[in-house]
């Protein structure tokens, strides 16, 4: 199929998800490389396509564009403190693992802003996000249920952490990215959506914890309620 017709396809594509240019807001356009360019517009130039990124300007042909994505945003939960509500399955599972319990909070308020019905254009699922095939690793039954998903969770970011000898910075972007994405890069990969989310987190962290609503329920919340935690 000619370049400029896979082009017009992925367009119309991308238009019919909601994605048109210039975008409203940042969007993805994914390259055959792999690579997954955070955009805020683009532009047809022949058989070419001009991708606005910040800073500037990225032209690639359009044989090497395989799609346009739209940004995965949750939105907040009504008021009522869920991450209070989940302080426990939370702390269950930092002492279960040996995981910071902010680290998990931050990631969970990353990943889906606290939203356990959260699902995303790749398929995944729950508080935490996670893919199918990582759920039915961890022995979580139902991705939906915030006890599973946080337990889940928690042991994959154990293992990232064993993985990569304790640095944080590269399980976290293999949390996002996938391991193989850091392996190949040797470090967190040159992926803006990537480094935003390492950064975040850790910022945060770094930040303190002093005032995290995990921390200030830690002395007043209930037992968990999950049906049924992940198994080791």
């Amino acid at each position: 199929m000619a370049p400029r017709i896979i082009l017009r396809a992925l367009l119309a594509a991308a238009i019919a998800t909601g994605v048109t240019a210039p975008t409203a807001r940042a969007d993805y356009a994914v390259l055959k490389s792999g690579v997954r360019l955070h955009i805020t517009g683009y532009e047809i130039v022949g058989d070419h396509v001009r991708l606005s990124v910040d800073g500037g300007c990225a032209v690639v042909s359009a044989s090497s564009l395989l799609a346009i994505e739209p940004e995965d945003v949750f939105l907040a939960l009504p008021p009522g403190a869920p991450d209070i509500r989940y302080a426990n399955f939370i702390r269950a599972s930092a002492l279960k693992h040996g995981v910071d319990e902010h680290l998990i909070e931050q990631v969970i308020a990353a990943e889906s802003n606290f939203n356990p019905q959260a699902v995303s254009r790749k398929r995944a699922l729950g508080l935490m996000q996670l893919l199918p095939e990582t759920a039915s690793r961890y022995g979580v039954k139902n991705v939906f249920d915030p006890g599973q998903n946080i337990d889940g969770g928690t042991h994959y970011l154990k293992d990232l952490l064993a993985r990569y000898s304790g640095n944080l910075k590269l399980a976290l972007a293999a949390y996002n990215a996938g391991p193989e994405m850091v392996d190949r890069y040797r470090g967190v990969p040159p992926f803006p959506e990537t480094q935003n989310y390492v950064r975040g987190i850790t910022s945060k962290l770094a930040a303190g914890s002093s005032g995290s609503p995990v921390a200030a329920a830690s002395m007043s919340a209930a037992p968990p309620e999950s049906s049924q935690q992940a198994t080791r």
